[in-house]
């Protein structure tokens, strides 16, 4: 780790993870290397190795932040929201996830070379965010549906979770691959993040 303080060292951090994810905007995972991101930095490209090793890491602290991100917006809702009905939490969870697009993107995309590519404290300080998301979501059952066992809570959980990896490639769809389902004969039906979400979380909450 280089020198200079704490603060220096965390907006250097962010301004790589800002730097890739501004990348991920227009190029592909496969597309951005450590060189594309030190150009779209103010200092130097061997700088960057000081903060991250890898471009999977750096990918990694960005899926993090979105974590976070997403679970302190349904820690907000928590804190302002007393009750819901299924309908209305479905509509939250699903709104809170058609915020998140860039989660949604990184979680389909290449999620094993990610944790692969990073060193082991990078891993546990991105599971640290991951498990905290699923404890948030885990609260917002706790707090909106005090009749649900705990087996049905632990069950809508782990199946959303996997759920939300599909999400993405489901519901952006290129030219490409538009065209080659319609040669395919394959019947394929829009939908947004919102709907597809939706959908889901009230199934899972039954009905």
């Amino acid at each position: 780790m280089p020198k200079g303080s704490p603060e220096l060292t965390e907006a250097r951090r962010e301004e790589i993870i800002n730097a890739c994810e501004k990348l991920y905007r227009t190029m592909s995972f496969k597309e951005i290397t450590m060189g594309e991101v030190g150009k779209a930095t103010s200092f130097t490209r061997t700088s960057i190795y000081n903060y991250f090793r890898t471009k999977e890491e750096i990918f990694l602290a960005l899926l993090k932040r979105e974590y976070e991100l997403w679970t302190a917006s349904l820690r907000d809702t928590m804190e302002h929201v007393g009750s819901m009905t299924k309908d209305e939490f479905s509509d939250m969870l699903a709104h809170s996830l058609e915020e998140r697009a860039q989660l949604l993107k990184i979680m389909s995309m290449n999620h094993y070379d990610m944790e692969a590519g990073s060193r082991p404290e990078c891993l546990r300080d991105f599971k640290v965010a991951y498990g905290e998301a699923i404890r948030t979501v885990t609260a917002c059952l706790d707090r909106y549906f005090p009749d649900m066992s705990a087996v049905e809570k632990q069950s809508f959980v782990y199946t959303f979770f996997p759920f939300m990896f599909g999400i993405y490639p489901y519901t952006y769809v290129t030219e490409k691959q538009r065209t080659a389902m319609e040669e395919a004969g394959v019947n394929y039906v829009f939908m947004s993040i919102y709907e597809i979400t939706r959908s889901c979380v009230r199934k899972l909450l039954g009905g």
